[in-house]
């Protein structure tokens, strides 16, 4: 299970304890940022620190930068909050790990080969985050939760953005591998099944 250390952000610690029997992750606060610097293991990756201080001030200590969510105020409603937490601490776990499996595939995130016996294709990052967000969450995802999620899009943001990646992304996997149905799309949205 991996951990959401919490520091001086006592209001947001206790909304998450209300709710902990619901989340996938462990909350964890500390009283101060020293605290934080002094029990803290800083070469485990398992972990994603949110704060509403600089975290700046913590980097002192090697902490990655990837590890951390900073806020002034809070998001705009807890789902939103939720949807950060989870979302980073996704591709904190799957930057931990070199090769996934998904549907008879290899994703390779050190190399960036997406691979089947002996084909494989090289992938764009964002080809990748794609990939990983549609496999983490097996539901379908409209274009709107993909544009927020993905791209940092707000939702009156009009682009073609998300049908382009996907349409590419379709078309290499299919021309290389002869598979259709890799990504599949529905009314609601694109998923991998």
């Amino acid at each position: 299970m991996q951990n959401v250390f919490i520091i001086n952000f006592w209001p947001l610690y206790e909304i998450l304890d209300e709710i902990k029997e619901h989340l996938s992750f462990k909350i964890i606060k500390f009283e101060n940022e020293e605290d934080f610097q002094n029990n803290l293991v800083f070469d485990r990756l398992d972990y994603l620190v949110i704060s509403k201080a600089d975290y700046k001030l913590l980097l002192n200590k090697n902490i990655n930068d990837k590890n951390f969510l900073y806020f002034n105020d809070f998001p705009s409603s807890l789902k939103k909050l939720l949807e950060l937490i989870n979302i980073k601490l996704i591709k904190l776990k799957f930057n931990q790990q070199s090769k996934i499996l998904i549907k008879g595939y290899e994703l390779n995130l050190n190399s960036k080969f997406f691979s089947k016996g002996n084909l494989k294709s090289k992938l764009t990052e964002k080809e990748i985050e794609i990939i990983l967000y549609l496999n983490n969450k097996k539901i379908k995802h409209d274009v709107a939760d993909l544009e927020k999620n993905i791209w940092g899009y707000s939702a009156n943001m009009e682009t073609h953005t998300v049908e382009t990646h996907i349409y590419r992304l379709r078309k290499k996997i299919s021309d290389l591998f002869k598979d259709e149905k890799f990504i599949l799309s529905h009314k609601n949205g694109y998923f991998i099944d």
